[in-house]
């Protein structure tokens, strides 16, 4: 079982609902569409390579990624990246990712709870 989030680039939803729609139409654009695959952007690529030098995602010497589906930045697409991390390690992990977007003026959602994470 995973955890995910929508960390993007954009102008900040004003609430969770509009929030819902621009994850809905990013996510149908950039990671749903198989027709042409578009590299991530330089701002997505630096917040990816953030998270992994906190969290790298490989395991060993009994440290346990938190990630489902390395390589991280595999799930990045254009101005989105879309999270899985190990449900164990979630609150942690997540809680730092939604710091670590703030810090890098991205936004990040939650599509279970359909919610901004603050």
């Amino acid at each position: 079982m995973t955890y995910d989030l929508a960390v993007w680039e954009g102008e900040p939803p004003l609430d969770d609902i509009q929030a819902g729609s621009v994850y809905d139409e990013l996510y149908e654009r950039y990671l749903e569409s198989e027709d042409v695959a578009v590299p991530p952007s330089a701002r997505i690529e630096r917040y990816v390579e953030a998270l992994i030098e906190r969290y790298p995602e490989d395991s060993h010497d009994g440290y346990k990624s938190p990630w489902a589906s390395p390589p991280l930045i595999s799930e990045a697409s254009g101005p989105m990246v879309y999270l899985l991390m190990s449900y164990s390690q979630a609150e942690e992990v997540s809680e730092y990712a939604a710091q670590l977007a703030r810090s890098h003026e991205l936004v990040c959602f939650d599509p279970q709870g359909e919610d901004l994470r603050p």
